[in-house]
């Protein structure tokens, strides 16, 4: 009996918690397991509001209807958090509320992306100084950029012109000036004319076309050669047997169909080495022979052999003293042949007295070809400029073709940087080698006489070029 009821005693008192907690809830969580198990089994005074609400805001994916019951019970005991109240953003008063909601957002959105960008321009390193050459070349091809543009507006607006009004009005975007078409096309007649804006191709390098001419204009007073070398320094050639190799050398060009950049290289490096050496009677023809093999090396796609120049000279010279005197050549210059010759200006200025024409004139390139190639045999030419001299064949050559208008223009005074004063004596000098039809050397009169170059060398002038300059 007294074991019994001490048995039964025991049992009563083991099972008074399990009975507290059953009466509050049917399911023993692991939080209460975790709080009954650090109070010894006994159920903790105060409800455990702080581990039932975390239970309650992150529930499961699967519980059971009691949990859920009892989550409930827990959460209604905890005040609910005080959320902020939006304020009206927006400060602008519209009937319609949704648009002031969106326009809310925007504005709210745009604050943030200057906030964003402001803080990450605080980080970003210093930008580096941009190049010069770089930043005038941008401004360059923008100004093309913007006179292409305004070109493409004019020919716009002169399709879309009324056929009420007389004059449409135009408007330079550049400028912000209104002007009529009259207007207009005569500024247009008085303005330069762009003559980059036309050529797309990379080899034209239209970008940089005026750098690159520029710089040969310094090039041509770095590397001119004497003047009066036939006096200073030759002591058995002459002014006469020059131009004779000259005008041999234009046959020679002919029969191997070498192009004209060959040609003017080959007189130039012929004066240079004259310039700055004394050479023999005997040698002369072998320096020209020799200055073509190295201009055709530089110029040409598939270069004559130096047998070739051997053969055109009726075997005088041998395969050695060729290569010892390309040797000699090229020592003395310095390997410096990158010489500005007249044809180098004469291909830019000619795009400059073309741009005046509806459609190309082929003759206009003919004749000043043929102009620029008669000073290459006569030494007196060699006292001007190569620059000064295509500037003079075009002149001569438009005189030529049409004496009804001023040949120099605006657009021809800017690309060559000369004004038609200054050309006036060697256009005179010029003139008066065309009209000399008795002259002895007439190789180039004879290659510009065939129908390929249109005759031009036949062409001259009705009228006196000297009472225009």
């Amino acid at each position: 009996m007294h074991h019994s009821s001490s048995r039964q005693r025991a049992m009563t008192m083991g099972n008074v918690p399990a009975a507290n907690i059953q009466g509050a809830t049917t399911r023993v969580t692991r939080a209460r397991a975790k709080v009954l198990g650090a109070s010894r089994g006994l159920p903790p005074r105060h409800p455990l509001v702080k581990q039932d609400h975390k239970q309650a805001l992150q529930p499961k994916a699967k519980r059971a209807s009691s949990d859920n019951k009892s989550a409930t019970d827990v959460a209604s005991n905890v005040p609910a958090k005080r959320r902020a109240v939006l304020k009206d953003i927006t400060n602008n008063l519209f009937e319609d509320s949704s648009i002031k909601v969106s326009n809310g957002i925007k504005d709210q959105t745009s604050k943030q992306v200057k906030r964003c960008t402001g803080k990450k321009n605080g980080r970003v390193a210093p930008s580096l100084p941009v190049d010069p050459q770089i930043q005038k070349r941008k401004e360059k091809a923008s100004e093309s950029m913007t006179k292409q543009s305004t070109k493409e507006l004019l020919k716009i607006t002169s399709q879309l012109k009324s056929e009420t009004d007389g004059a449409v009005i135009y408007k330079n975007p550049s400028i912000g000036e209104s002007k009529t078409t009259s207007e207009v096309e005569a500024s247009k007649d008085q303005s330069i004319i762009d003559i980059d804006s036309k050529h797309k191709g990379p080899q034209m390098c239209s970008l940089y076309a005026a750098e690159v001419y520029s710089s040969l204009r310094t090039a041509e007073l770095k590397w001119r050669h004497s003047v009066d070398y036939m006096k200073t320094v030759q002591l058995e050639i002459s002014q006469e047997m020059r131009g004779i190799l000259i005008d041999w050398l234009v046959e020679v060009c002919e029969e191997y169909g070498l192009a004209s950049e060959t040609f003017y290289l080959t007189v130039a490096l012929i004066d240079q080495y004259l310039s700055k050496k004394c050479i023999g009677k005997r040698r002369l023809q072998l320096l020209g022979i020799t200055c073509m093999l190295i201009a055709s090396k530089y110029e040409e796609i598939c270069a004559p052999r130096v047998e070739d120049f051997c053969f055109i000279t009726d075997s005088t010279y041998t395969r050695g003293e060729v290569l010892e005197m390309e040797h000699t050549i090229l020592d003395l210059l310095s390997f410096q042949l990158s010489v500005p010759t007249t044809r180098k200006f004469l291909r830019r200025f000619l795009l400059a007295a073309q741009s005046s024409y509806m459609a190309p004139v082929i003759e206009l390139e003919f004749l000043a070809n043929y102009l620029a190639e008669l000073t290459l045999i006569d030494y007196s030419f060699l006292k001007f400029l190569p620059s000064l001299i295509a500037a003079s064949a075009i002149f001569l050559a438009k005189w030529t073709l049409d004496q009804d208008e001023d040949p120099w223009n605006a657009t021809l005074e800017h690309y060559t940087g000369y004004k038609g004063s200054e050309l006036k004596v060697t256009v005179l000098a010029l003139q008066e080698l065309q009209l000399n039809n008795a002259a002895p050397l007439h190789a180039v009169r004879q290659k510009y006489s065939q129908q390929k170059y249109k005759g031009v060398a036949t062409l001259t002038s009705c009228k006196p070029v000297k009472a225009l300059l």
